[in-house]
């Protein structure tokens, strides 16, 4: 009796154990690399704040092609990975085949929106953090031209260059605003050489204030920008710091918090679509000791002003992902 007992017990304890066990979650980069120091990176800040903050680990996967994608998802949800996060627009399609055959995992996707009942979607407004430092760098620029690099030419970062234009116009209709996207396919991403080609195509045209929407390959604008003595726009993650002084601001995306909210909320998240904008702090722009003494104290006070008028509704800007049409750009 007293071996039956102790035999019981111990399985209890591995029931209750079981029982109360948390999954794994994962994180599934996009190509450019986990330090691209831009969206992937942020993703990851975001993943490492939950493990530091919980102490839980969680599984990640950088990805070197296309054919990856559906590979990655389905590697993870066999292996009992749970929630799964994918960091970009680009999964779209392979999370549309693998959602179906995993019922009970719990997927989100950043930056698209699929249609599935165990899946988050998170969009952010890009056009509005973009009308924000739009708007500072038509105030810092002395030529009356500015510049946009994108990185693929997709409706989602020609909505980064039309909010950009937006806010630009806003504060003077007569100042030219360039642009260029880096490519039409994934590796428009990554190529920090192309980025820097393109800045000094548009330094030729007078550009002296230069956003860059490009992941990895805006490494290359941000960096010839301050080699020619220009000032630049970071996007996604903080990049003031890459080049004190040269850099003007960063249009931050809290990717960060999207991974970390989903993280958190584990296998029991609410999934459905969630939209991030400057109402609820999911987009903005960046101040700090490294750009300090580039924007004056009437530049910051327009554009807070905007941001407030943007987030209550009093100010409204375009979407290009509403009608595809850009009012103020053309490409």
């Amino acid at each position: 009796m007293t071996l039956l007992k102790k035999m019981l017990g111990a399985a209890a304890t591995v029931a209750a154990s079981a029982s109360f066990a948390v999954a794994e979650p994962a994180l599934i980069f996009d190509l450019g690399g986990k330090f691209d120091k831009s969206f992937n990176e942020l993703a990851f800040t975001g993943a490492q704040r939950w493990a530091d903050d919980t102490g839980n680990s969680f599984r990640e996967i950088e990805l070197q092609s296309e054919a990856q994608r559906e590979q990655a998802l389905r590697r993870f949800a066999e292996a009992g990975n749970n929630p799964i996060v994918m960091a970009g627009f680009a999964f779209a399609s392979a999370l549309g085949d693998v959602a179906a055959d995993y019922p009970d995992t719990k997927f989100t996707i950043i930056d698209m929106v699929v249609d599935a009942p165990n899946v988050r979607s998170v969009v952010f407004k890009e056009h509005e953090g973009s009308y924000l430092v739009g708007m500072m760098a038509a105030q810092a620029s002395k030529s009356g031209t500015v510049g946009f690099i994108g990185g693929m030419d997709i409706p989602l970062i020609r909505r980064f260059a039309c909010g950009y234009a937006q806010g630009v116009k806003a504060v003077n209709a007569d100042i030219k605003v360039v642009a260029n996207m880096t490519g039409t396919t994934p590796a428009a991403w990554n190529d920090p050489v192309k980025g820097s080609e393109l800045t000094k195509a548009q330094i030729s045209q007078g550009a002296d204030v230069i956003y860059a929407a490009a992941g990895g390959t805006g490494v290359g604008v941000l960096q010839t920008a301050a080699d020619e003595n220009i000032l630049s726009v970071g996007v996604d993650s903080n990049q003031n710091y890459m080049h004190p002084g040269k850099v003007l601001t960063s249009m931050t995306k809290k990717v960060d918090n999207a991974v970390y909210d989903a993280f958190s909320d584990g296998a029991d998240m609410e999934t459905g679509f969630r939209v991030m904008g400057l109402n609820n702090r999911g987009v903005g722009f960046a101040m700090d000791e490294h750009n300090a003494g580039l924007v004056s104290d009437a530049m910051a006070a327009s554009t807070y002003k905007a941001a407030y008028d943007i987030a209550t509704g009093a100010v409204s800007v375009h979407d290009y992902m509403s009608d595809d049409s850009c009012p103020n750009l053309s490409f």
